[in-house]
């Protein structure tokens, strides 16, 4: 069986979304899919513990530093990695975040596929200037 592609996705979501087809129900469901995956993540950090966050300093690093090696400077905060569990978990949550922002971008006549090629593109022409 092949990997799905970003359109073979959109058009299964499109095919399968039925309870939430409203714009409204979409967006919230989109919400609540995230604050459920920040709740996975944050879970394995309180109730399972393979996480750790240690943001005990904020990140620095010299205004002068050239811009290769400023990412050698900065952190996640992350201690550790997802145990199977809740890696399973986050899997499970950040599948339902996608399925939503693909029928939501479905909803708007959006391609997924168009969208993430032209953020790729800005990011690959800003290159450094787009510091997310």
């Amino acid at each position: 069986m092949s990997k799905p592609t970003l359109v073979s996705f959109q058009d299964t979501v499109r095919q399968n979304l039925f309870r939430h087809k409203s714009i409204l129900d979409t967006m919230s469901k989109l919400d609540e899919s995230s604050a459920r995956l920040n709740r996975a993540i944050t879970k394995a950090v309180t109730a399972c513990g393979c996480l750790k966050i240690n943001a005990s300093q904020k990140q620095r690093f010299p205004e002068d530093l050239p811009y290769d090696l400023i990412k050698e400077q900065l952190t996640t905060h992350l201690e550790g990695e997802l145990c199977p569990d809740c890696r399973e978990h986050v899997e499970e949550e950040a599948g339902r975040v996608a399925f939503y922002l693909t029928a939501l971008c479905d909803t708007l006549g959006m391609s997924l596929e168009e969208i993430i090629a032209s953020e790729s593109g800005k990011l690959i022409a800003l290159g450094k200037f787009s510091l997310r």
